[in-house]
Parts: structure tokens; sequence; C-alpha cells
């Protein structure tokens, strides 16, 4: 451990180096294909955007475009940034924003992100700086969508397989930090874009250390090895000492995710919705959070998050009722003699959710519910068990925007190969509820359907939603500029500075 954290100080001889943990090696580090969360998080720093979520959530503000209008209900007209050039030094301009559009709507690729373009009727370079978007009919996230980080296609235009392109590990973007190197399981080292059209950023170097080890990466926040850290519940309130708060700050606010436990309904046994039932009034969701989380989280009721329109309140968690649960079981087939069985499969990515499916055996087992644990590296866990769709249950959360899209998870068109949908759910309700909801304009209307949704979806029990966590995240006292905001500590990253060793 010694070597390893030298290790890490020598890179500092190099500049300033913000240090930050990931769990896990980016299986793909290009914007439209990054479907994990170490892929996603470091391809936001490579990476621009036409549009973003300003720092409250309140509204979209340009990122690549400068300026941005609606023509009409239907067409949006986008003005990029003069002199936004590439990492390789090459000029950023319309023709890659429409070379990004037609590979996301081809079948060169397989992404679930390009569902969210599917009303795009056509995407015009008017010139080299502007462009024109006609979508088929009004679409409620017709901006959001331009957020996806935008491809160069002087690199990738003659790119035979996008999927498994070298591109993906040598990626080139518009971002204020470039790719320096790949390590994988080691370090992924970024380094600052000289030449951003926003204005450089102030530090010069980000270092990424693999470490899938959840106690690792907390004694290695612990020992100042890394600047920024998040840390769960558990150890906030049992392992930190005076000395550890001398030397960070802590921001704590709702996460803006949450926490379930899917059924692959395409296997016969839990298609019987009674077994789904008995299963949810078989775990007490409280307990589940007071004993993970302490007062660092809260239970979560359905698709979406609180404090969105499309919460619904009336909705309630189940109470755990074992005797219900056993009664229900017996209906569908099975007692002490024929018990139900099935097997919980999660990543050891998070320290929390392979004690969450160990409490969750342990609350089923009161109602004679046999559960078996299968904990896995994440990598492994997508690409053995949860894309090729090789599980009973999956224990995995979902991070969302302020106004997500239920089509991308709740829609049977997306019980697809790289589909987020891939527990199989499929309600045919629900599928034109979504239909119906994706040209409401009126955002009053639109909260309304999707609490009508909240509900049905709910009763279905295609999830048992479990928890929304807290996010808390360290910051060491050596950061300043650091300004929280709705959005999270994120938003003004470029102009964060970090003092330097005395």
């Amino acid at each position: 451990m010694r070597f390893v954290f030298f290790f890490l100080f020598v890179l500092d001889l190099y500049s300033s180096t913000l240090h930050l943990a990931t769990s896990a090696n980016p299986s793909r580090l290009n914007p439209i294909l990054a479907t994990d969360s170490s892929s996603s998080e470091i391809a936001s720093f490579l990476f621009n955007g036409l549009v973003k979520y300003d720092k409250d959530l309140d509204q979209i503000i340009g990122d690549l475009a400068q300026d941005f209008y609606y023509e009409d209900n239907q067409t949006l007209i986008f003005k990029l940034h003069p002199n936004i050039k590439w990492h390789d030094g090459k000029e950023m301009d319309a023709s890659d924003v429409v070379f990004t559009y037609e590979v996301l709507v081809s079948d060169k690729i397989s992404s679930p992100y390009s569902a969210n373009f599917r009303f795009v009727q056509s995407v015009e370079a008017i010139d080299s700086h502007t462009l024109r978007v006609k979508y088929t009919k009004p679409y409620f996230k017709a901006l959001e969508t331009w957020m996806m980080g935008i491809l160069p296609r002087h690199i990738l235009e003659d790119e035979e397989n996008l999927m498994n392109s070298s591109f993906n590990t040598n990626p080139i973007g518009t971002g204020p930090y470039k790719l320096h190197q790949l390590e994988h399981s080691k370090n992924i080292i970024l380094r600052v874009n000289e030449n951003y059209f926003l204005g450089k950023a102030k530090i010069d170097q980000i270092s990424f250390h693999v470490i899938a080890d959840p106690m690792t990466r907390f004694l290695m926040l612990k020992s100042k090895a890394l600047d920024v850290g998040s840390i769960e519940a558990m150890e906030y309130e049992r392992q930190l000492d005076a000395t550890f708060f001398e030397n960070f700050q802590i921001f704590e606010e709702i996460s803006h995710s949450y926490t379930y436990l899917g059924f692959n309904l395409k296997r016969e046994k839990f298609q019987d919705p009674r077994v789904r039932e008995a299963l949810s009034l078989a775990i007490d969701r409280e307990e589940l959070v007071s004993i993970l989380f302490f007062k660092h989280a809260r239970v979560c009721t359905g698709p979406f998050l609180p404090g969105t329109k499309s919460f619904n309140e009336e909705i309630k968690a189940p109470k755990q009722d074992i005797k219900r649960a056993k009664e229900l079981l017996k209906e569908a087939g099975y007692d002490a003699n024929n018990p139900f069985t099935f097997e919980i499969a999660t990543s050891n990515s998070s320290s929390i959710r392979p004690y969450a499916a160990q409490i969750l055996q342990h609350q089923l087992q009161k109602a004679g519910v046999i559960v078996n644990l299968r904990v896995m590296e994440w990598q492994a866990f997508l690409n053995m068990v949860v894309f090729p769709k090789e599980f009973d249950t999956v224990l995995l959360g979902w991070s969302l925007s302020s106004t997500p899209d239920p089509y991308i998870f709740w829609h049977s068109d997306n019980d697809k190969r790289g589909g987020f949908n891939f527990i199989g759910y499929n309600n045919p309700k629900i599928d034109a509820m979504i239909e119906r909801s994706q040209s409401i304009i009126d955002k009053e209307k639109l909260a309304q359907m999707n609490r009508e949704m909240f509900a049905m979806i709910v009763r279905d029990n295609p999830y048992l939603f479990l928890y929304i966590p807290n996010s808390i995240t360290t910051v060491s006292k050596k950061m300043k500029n650091i300004e929280p905001a709705l959005s999270g500590i994120w938003h003004n990253y470029i102009e964060w500075e970090k003092e330097e060793n005395e």
C-alpha cells in the first residue's frame, strides 16, 4: 500500500493533479457507447454536447452551441461557438454533429441512446457553424437529446466497426481534458486541453485510479491519496475521525439515482404477478435503509425521483407482510416442500449492494424463499450477466435526469440487445402512454401522465424499488473554488484550483 501511495504522489511532480478513483475499467470512452458509470464519468471530461443543464438543473444552456432556439415547435436551430477544436487540433464544425446523428441512427452500432433520436426527421448543416434539426412531431426532450457527446467525423467517417474501434480507448474529443494514458486496472490520466474553447481548466491533470475494492478506495481517501471521493453512510458514521474532517469538506444531498431488484421477466417463475407481489411483501425496505444507511437514504417508491414533477406522492412503499407473502406463494404453487428459489446477481463495485443482497436474502428467508447470491466484478457482471440477460434478478441502480424519458427503461421497444429494458418488461398500456407522452410539451400535462405511469409500473412489480441513497462527497480542503449546487459540485470544475504541497 505504501508503494501505491508513493506512486500517486510522484505523479504530482508533473503539475497540479486532481486524484480521483473509479471502481472499474471503462469499457468504451465513447459518449454514444458509454453505458457504464466509469466510462460515462471519464468521457464527460473528454467530450461536449450541444447543450447541458445549468448548475441548478432549472434550464438548459449552451455547451458547444453558443445559441439555440426553436424556429417552430418541430424545428431547432443551433449555432456553434467559433474556434472549437478537436484534441488533435482540427476545427470542429456542424458536419461533426450531422455525422454523430447519422451514426446513432445507423445499424453500425447498438446503443440505448439511439432511442433518444427516434423523432428526429433530419439534421442539416446550414453552414459550418449552424444546424437545423427537424422533428417528426413535437418532442418534450428535444433539447435534452443534444446533451449527447459529439464525435469527430474526420477520424471516424471511414470506421467500419465502431463498436470495436480503437477510438473507444483512444478517444479524440472537444472537452477540457484529453486522454493521455489508459492503463487498465491501474491509472487513467487526462491532461488539460490547452485550446479548450471555454478557456483552459486551472488543474493541469486528472488521474483516475482504478480501484475495484471499495475498502481500498476508502483507505486511499483517508490517507489523502485522493482529492475527491464518495463515501458510504456507514463509513461516514463509524469510520471517520476528527483528523479526516480537518482535511476534507463534506457535501451531502439526496442522489439523483435509485437502487432496485429487477426480475428477469422472460423467466417463467417471475411471470406470475403473485410471485412478484409476494417477494415485494416479504422485504422490509425501512429496515434495509436503516441498516445500510442510518439516516443517509430514503425508501424508493417508484421509477421517478422525489423532487421532480413526475414523482407520485400517493404511492407508498409496501409494508412487510410475511403472512400475506406466504399466502401468495402458496397460491402460486410454492410451500415448504417446494420453496421458491432464485438468485440475486450484483457487483462488488459498490460496498453497499453486496450487503443489501445479504439483507434481502435474510428477509426473504422468513417467507420461506431461498435466495442464492452471486457477486461479481463490474465489467464481468455487465458483459456476462446483465446484457446477455443471464440472470434471475439483478441488484442495480439507475441515475436519472430531472426529466427522465420512460421510453428508455419501460417501453417494450427497448427490450433488445443493448437496450436498458433488459428485464423484459412489456405492458401495452404503458407502451401506449409512453408513446402519447412523447409529444406532450405542456410540462404539467406531461408530469400528470408520468405520475399515472408511476402508479401502474409499481403495481406491476417489474422491479422491487428499494432505496434512494444520499450522495456523500468528500473534497480535500486543498481544492478551491468548489461551488455546491443542485446538480452537485462538478458543474464548474474547470475553475477548480489545488493548493500545492508546502
